[in-house]
């Protein structure tokens, strides 16, 4: 299977993606059909290291793929980003830790939630984990979970933040997931009692943020030398811009047979709604032209086996947040031109994505604030030590 293959199969999804929507969100979680479709369109694949039947595709097929499923649906293309990445994340580990995910099962998904909300203790070996994680997308369809913890000395003092991988046999999904906003991408909680993870199913922020992961010496493929906060903040904002043309696309077909209840003309011949619709695909158009290029940039440098500047990676972090600010704005600025439709409760397609969207907003990776932050003291001079970069 090719590349391009896959991107063909995912765009042929769309119409069952988008048909499904609904059913997403009263069930809470993205359709089994759906994620066994996306398995069979070998999205899965795009980023698993081809030692493990996957593709280790260039990344801009996987969000080139990430973009059209979200405009389908935005709950499933948001749990899909994450599912998606995994693979790539997983693919840093120890290869023993890797024997372990897909050497019975390539196919396997994997969750995550990376907060450290969790207790680590450090036992011969490895450690114990116990407590609760939040947010995790897709949980519902993985058999294995990424969770964030932070390790202490005996004062109690933090000395290291880990990436802990874990069996499904050693934690319990939670449903809890009931909210506005991405209903159908069942981000449930992770629990976890007392479960012994080894030693080489860890990995550190320290060598993540460097590039020197244990999974370099295994897999010589270019994507794997991408930094891991470019990667996967990419993967969840470019969702939020497909569900944000999604709304677009289907505004624009929805104006040109709309009357305005003001005068009775169609919204397609009021100036302002038009200049509305224009400024909104400006945004949309802004958002994923950066996305693009910052990929580009990091990728190329991947492939000639360059180092890659923090100043690309500060870049990269900025414009990513800013995407996902400027798809709300979009489609705030189509639900000022939607009249009174989108304001009933129902199955309206730029009402769901006003949600979705406003609901991701929330996600860590798309806080602006911090973003724009970390970009200016980089740009500054200043000393920047952020895992988000």
């Amino acid at each position: 299977m090719r590349d391009d293959d896959v991107l063909t199969a995912v765009r042929a999804l769309a119409p069952a993606l988008r048909e499904r929507a609904a059913e997403a969100e009263a069930l809470r979680r993205v359709p089994d059909a759906s994620v066994e479709e996306l398995e069979d369109a070998g999205f899965f694949r795009l980023l698993r290291p081809r030692a493990y039947g996957g593709l280790a595709t260039d990344p801009a097929v996987f969000y080139a793929a990430v973009h059209e499923i979200a405009k389908a649906c935005g709950s499933t293309g948001w749990a899909a980003s994450v599912l998606g990445v995994h693979p790539w994340y997983v693919a840093q580990f120890d290869p023993r830790a890797q024997d372990e995910v897909w050497g019975a099962d390539g196919s396997t998904q994997i969750c995550s939630s990376h907060a450290p909300t969790g207790e680590v203790a450090s036992v011969d070996g490895g450690y114990r984990l116990s407590g609760r994680w939040h947010f995790s997308a897709g949980s519902d369809h993985a058999r294995w979970a990424l969770l964030g913890g932070v390790v202490n000395d005996r004062e109690g003092r933090p000395v290291d933040m880990l990436t802990f991988l874990v069996p499904r046999a050693d934690y319990r999904v939670d449903d809890v997931w009931d909210t506005v906003g991405l209903r159908g991408s069942g981000s449930n909680d992770i629990v976890v009692e007392d479960a012994f993870v080894p030693a080489h199913r860890t990995l550190g922020y320290g060598p993540v943020t460097v590039l020197r992961c244990p999974g370099h010496d295994v897999h010589p493929e270019p994507l794997y030398r991408l930094p891991y906060a470019a990667v996967f903040t990419t993967a969840i904002s470019t969702s939020m811009v497909g569900i944000a043309e999604g709304a677009h696309e289907d505004q624009v077909g929805a104006a040109r047979g709309r009357l305005k209840a003001s005068d009775g003309r169609r919204a397609a011949e009021d100036p302002f709604s038009q200049v509305r619709i224009a400024r909104a695909a400006g945004e949309i158009d802004a958002a994923r032209l950066q996305l693009a290029r910052n990929m580009a940039d990091l990728y190329t440098l991947a492939r000639g086996g360059a180092q890659i500047p923090m100043e690309l990676r500060a870049r990269t972090r900025r414009d990513q947040a800013l995407a996902t600010e400027r798809a709300i704005t979009a489609v705030d600025l189509l639900m000022e031109n939607a009249g009174r439709g989108p304001l009933h409760v129902g199955d309206d397609v730029l009402q769901r994505a006003w949600r979705d969207l406003h609901t991701g907003r929330g996600q860590a990776a798309n806080d602006v604030e911090r973003a724009l932050l970390l970009y200016a003291q980089d740009a500054l001079g200043m000393d920047v030590h952020d895992p988000m970069l």
